[in-house]
């Protein structure tokens, strides 16, 4: 008898474990079943491929577009920033519209230059445009020293013949990941100190910055201290300013939309013709 208990008793566990098996199998094959078992998956659609980043991107992600300002009182010109997102440019209908000025992004971090540079940058110039160059800071990657040296030698440099802009960082929300790229305020700060005074040892000329307020007060803790030295390039796409980092008094330059009506982003530089070409001679 113990031996016929302990055969029934066998048969009752191989019965469970196969309805056991039964049931897991129909349930894997429910909606929505998969999430219970990690799968494998490529990165998300959402972060874009390194070098893709420009000026904005990380700012409209973050802050949105709002509507467009009206038209202001005060003297003010007209400008692009262009990227390899826009390819080669169309730089004589840009110049009829209106269009005086432009940036063209260089390089980004220590690993990437703009395809379409030379393209950009002399084709801008070949209309008439007083232009630029921008690095697209990415300080996780490297030291503000190292990314101001390969945006010096990766066409970011300046020359006093009244048609080339000083170089401009552009320091942003982070499209590829932690939005103040890993470092504390403090850590952040110490960075563009970096990479700014790298700029000007190598060219002469204190660097644009380009950032949001939000961004700034964010990830520098609204460090006050570039505002007597490095102008500022202000990103905010509404119909006003607003509130501006702290040290900085006004604007050099607002970038008001990132939807222009031609190509690019468009902008305006906080006064004449006049005050561009002075910025340009340093």
């Amino acid at each position: 008898m113990p031996v016929h208990r302990s055969r029934i008793s066998g048969r009752a566990r191989i019965a469970a474990a196969a309805a056991l098996t039964a049931t897991l199998a129909l349930v894997l094959t429910l909606p929505g079943a998969a999430s219970a078992a990690p799968v494998p998956t490529d990165p998300p659609a959402s972060i874009p491929p390194r070098g893709s980043a420009h000026m904005g991107m990380g700012v409209i992600a973050h802050d949105g577009q709002g509507p467009l300002p009206r038209g202001d009182r005060a003297a003010q010109t007209e400008g692009v920033d262009v990227s390899s997102h826009q390819g080669n440019v169309d730089w004589p209908a840009l110049w009829n519209s209106g269009v005086k000025w432009a940036y063209v992004k260089g390089t980004e971090g220590n690993y990437y230059k703009n395809p379409y540079f030379t393209q950009q940058y002399n084709g801008s110039y070949n209309v008439g445009m007083i232009r630029g160059a921008y690095h697209f800071g990415t300080p996780n990657d490297s030291s503000g020293a190292n990314q101001a040296n390969y945006f010096v030698d990766g066409g970011g440099g300046w020359s006093r013949d009244g048609k080339t802009l000083p170089g401009v960082l552009d320091i942003e929300w982070n499209p590829y990941g932690a939005s103040c790229y890993g470092k504390t305020p403090a850590q952040m700060v110490d960075w563009i100190r970096d990479f700014v005074t790298t700029y000007k040892a190598r060219t002469g000329r204190d660097a644009v910055i380009y950032t949001a307020t939000s961004w700034w007060k964010t990830c520098t803790g609204n460090y006050a201290g570039f505002g007597s030295t490095n102008p500022l390039w202000l990103a905010r796409y509404d119909t006003t300013i607003g509130e501006l980092p702290a040290g900085w008094g006004f604007q050099t330059i607002w970038q008001y939309t990132s939807t222009g009506p031609i190509v690019g982003d468009h902008n305006r530089f906080n006064g004449a013709l006049d005050r561009v070409q002075a910025l340009a001679n340093g």
